[in-house]
């Protein structure tokens, strides 16, 4: 069983909204993250002025499933993030335009070294370049190696307490995806996930496709079939479909299209109205194999089997 976390938050200025700073229990880094509209008060904090990784974030206005992400390493992140703070058409100088949130990372010890975070930005954008959760705008990239191993080690760990901390605060680049069954063959029993394997057809027009719930992402498996085009009202998840058949995720295959790898959607909803082409509802369109369920009934019988579980009880002593 996976172990729970403590996450202590903090917001600075009492807001949402706001510059907000978190830490987990013995780690010793600590975050600071705030909209760009905050930078001239985050820049004032101690935090800015020692060395560091940082993020800037942003909407990327050709793709609306990822964030365009920019990841940097700094001696004094407050320099650099002024730099990034300047317009971009003003020339040379690290000025961009495009990012709206800024996420730094340094050490509560101070015991982060220059070497440490070129190691590290170099560990996290190929991190990210591999999950494939947002567009790099990093260029190209150095791989950084000059480092002792055990330092290695503690910046692998160290880079490991950023990924889980970061999807809390609704940075979901680094987070790994979670594997479908379809690629966990080679993986004991104990470690599938529990939800069952799920179809969705409509014969007519030639559509079947397989899918499943993997930690709270429902993924459409590779090969499964799709509407040739998007049939419903200009609305809801149209740009979504459109957006996967630019990507190459959907390609055209005999007048409908096919997914070319593996697919995670937010919901079943998502995932049922792209492989049919307009709105659909994935709770009773999905159906579990075997039984036939639909995905919400399957999901009812899940929170019955819960509720009916005894209570834990207090020991007495």
């Amino acid at each position: 069983m996976t172990q729970g976390r403590s996450i202590r938050l903090f917001l600075v200025d009492g807001t949402p909204n706001g510059l907000l700073t978190a830490e987990i229990m013995n780690w010793i880094g600590h975050v600071l993250t705030g909209p760009r509209s905050k930078l001239s008060e985050l820049v004032q904090r101690p935090e800015c002025g020692r060395t560091g990784i940082y993020f800037l974030v942003g909407p990327d206005p050709e793709n609306s499933l990822r964030p365009l992400v920019y990841i940097g390493e700094s001696d004094d992140v407050s320099t650099r993030l002024k730099q990034h703070n300047r317009p971009e058409v003003a020339g040379p100088g690290g000025g961009k335009d495009f990012w709206e949130r800024v996420c730094l990372i340094t050490s509560k010890d101070q015991n982060l070294t220059k070497a440490h975070v070129k190691y590290l930005e170099s560990l996290l954008i190929k991190n990210a370049a591999d999950v494939g959760r947002c567009k790099l705008i990093n260029g190209t990239a150095h791989e950084y190696i000059n480092l002792p191993e055990s330092d290695r080690a503690d910046m692998a760990f160290f880079a490991e307490q950023i990924r889980t901390v970061l999807p809390v605060l609704g940075f979901d680049f680094l987070r790994g995806r979670p594997t479908p069954a379809s690629q966990q063959l080679a993986q004991t029993p104990e470690a599938l996930p529990q939800s069952p394997r799920f179809t969705l057809e409509v014969p007519r027009h030639g559509i079947k496709a397989m899918g499943q719930e993997v930690d709270g992402e429902f993924f459409v498996f590779k090969g499964s079939l799709a509407r040739g085009s998007w049939v419903g009202t200009e609305r809801g998840y149209q740009s979504l479909y459109n957006q996967l058949c630019e990507d190459g995720v959907l390609v055209e295959s005999d007048g409908t299209r096919i997914f070319n790898e593996d697919q995670s959607f937010s919901s079943p909803s998502a995932a049922a109205a792209v492989v049919s082409g307009r709105s659909a509802n994935g709770r009773i369109s999905w159906k579990a194999e075997g039984s036939g369920m639909t995905y919400g009934e399957w999901q009812d019988q899940q929170v019955s089997a819960a509720a009916a579980q005894p209570e834990a009880t207090e020991p007495t002593w």
